[in-house]
């Protein structure tokens, strides 16, 4: 079982959770996060990102320039993490600087708390 993190721009939420969903992914948690990546904090504009100006706003704070983000966190049996990764890829690739990123760690086990089951069938 792995856990699977990505930061998307939050424009890319809705293709992001339209694919999630063709693939039968039922527990995703969305997070909205600011941060920074290799961009650090540069013209949203040029990035291809449309963020309200308030959200820009209080982004911007102590002179580092943060950006909106989506975190999505995915926890998915081993067979199935390629897939679950390449329709994250597939879903917010746009070539620009902040297409995000996804970090894929390894579970050592989940529990369901009202079942008390746990390991895959706790998914």
């Amino acid at each position: 079982m792995k856990e699977i993190i990505a930061f998307i721009r939050p424009s890319k939420m809705n293709d992001t959770k339209k694919i999630l969903d063709e693939l039968n992914v039922s527990s995703v948690t969305a997070i909205p996060v600011l941060g920074r990546g290799h961009q650090r904090g540069i013209n949203t504009v040029l990035a291809g990102i449309d963020v309200h100006p308030e959200v820009l706003a209080k982004a911007n704070t102590h002179g580092m320039k943060f950006v909106p983000k989506r975190m999505l966190v995915i926890t998915a049996v081993d067979e199935n993490v390629d897939i679950i990764v390449e329709a994250i890829i597939k879903s917010n690739y746009t070539g620009f600087i902040g297409d995000g990123k996804i970090f894929v760690s390894p579970t050592d086990n989940a529990i369901r708390v009202r079942t008390n089951e746990s390991g895959d069938a706790a998914l």
